[in-house]
């Protein structure tokens, strides 16, 4: 197996974990569960998951160096506060807008990772590479009649769109400032148990019963949604770490433009196979092109 080959299998992790988070908030909307306590729970869960397989590393939570701590605490709170946007944005300003604030955001963490990272540089391949993959995340998720902007909520995309990109550049930073794989674990489960503690703080002030959390439903849910949470941000960060480790690879800005389109095509190929969703011409054309981006990212 190539290094590139290696790489890739982390990216595709991160892609199938991804997506799988789609099909599961599909699910639960589907089935009625409640959203909100499932996500509680599977902070939890990612972050028992993270502890679990730092265990066996030496390094512990405070000897793995105090300088990304504040960072987690950071990145963790913005996670359950994005969740809570995409949700009420959905419902105030539209889903389609919604859906596009969020995917357009990778540009947010490409350009910080071209500006902040030297090793990060520009060539004709990947800025081709990256207009097409805007381009073909536009037409992937574009429904011609459900241009639903309402325009006394259109700060909330606004701040969708900054806030998921925000907490991407952030995790670039901490990648490559501190984030070797031996710390990774225990970094991940810190970003995921801040995450559950915010959450629970909310539930208190909701004055949600502890009983509501561990129903078979929200539990069952819970730990398969954590399970692949947890994946979708270890495997990424996998990838940003492998040219740091192996001294090659795809640059930052790289993997999160195929992270990001690959997340998008197989969501919705997903959606067509397991949810008989239908295609119009422009999301046919938008995976066609994500499929080119990927390959002149890959190569950039």
């Amino acid at each position: 197996m190539t290094e590139e080959t290696e790489e890739m299998i982390f990216l595709l992790a991160s892609i199938i974990s991804s997506t799988a988070l789609f099909v599961i908030f599909r699910y639960l909307d589907h089935y009625k569960v409640d959203t909100f306590r499932v996500i509680v729970i599977n902070y939890f869960v990612a972050s028992v998951v993270g502890f679990f397989l730092a265990s066996g590393e030496t390094t512990s939570l405070i000897s793995a160096g105090i300088p990304w701590v504040g960072l987690a605490i950071i990145i963790g709170i913005l996670f359950i506060v994005m969740f809570y946007l995409i949700g009420l944005s959905s419902q105030k300003a539209g889903i389609s807008v919604t859906t596009v604030a969020s995917k357009m955001s990778v540009i947010i963490p490409v350009l910080f990772s071209i500006m902040y990272d030297p090793a990060d540089e520009l060539n004709i391949l990947k800025i081709v590479g990256i207009l097409l993959a805007l381009v073909a995340v536009f037409l992937t998720i574009y429904r011609k009649k459900s241009i639903d902007l309402n325009p006394g909520y259109f700060y909330l995309p606004v701040i969708l769109f900054f806030g998921m990109g925000v907490v991407d550049s952030l995790v670039k930073f901490s990648q490559f400032r501190y984030i070797n794989d031996g710390i990774l674990p225990v970094f991940t489960a810190s970003l995921f148990l801040i995450s559950a503690l915010t959450g629970a703080v909310v539930s208190i002030f909701k004055r949600f019963s502890i009983k509501s959390f561990f129903t078979r439903a929200v539990t069952f849910w819970g730990i398969l949604l954590g399970l692949f949470n947890f994946g979708s941000i270890f495997f990424v960060i996998k990838a940003l770490n492998y040219r740091s480790l192996k001294g090659h690879t795809l640059d930052g800005s790289i993997v999160f433009g195929i992270n990001n389109i690959g997340i998008v095509s197989l969501s919705v190929i997903a959606g067509v196979i397991i949810f008989k969703e239908k295609l119009n011409n422009y999301n046919k054309a938008g995976i066609a092109i994500s499929l080119i981006s990927i390959i002149l990212l890959s190569r950039a």
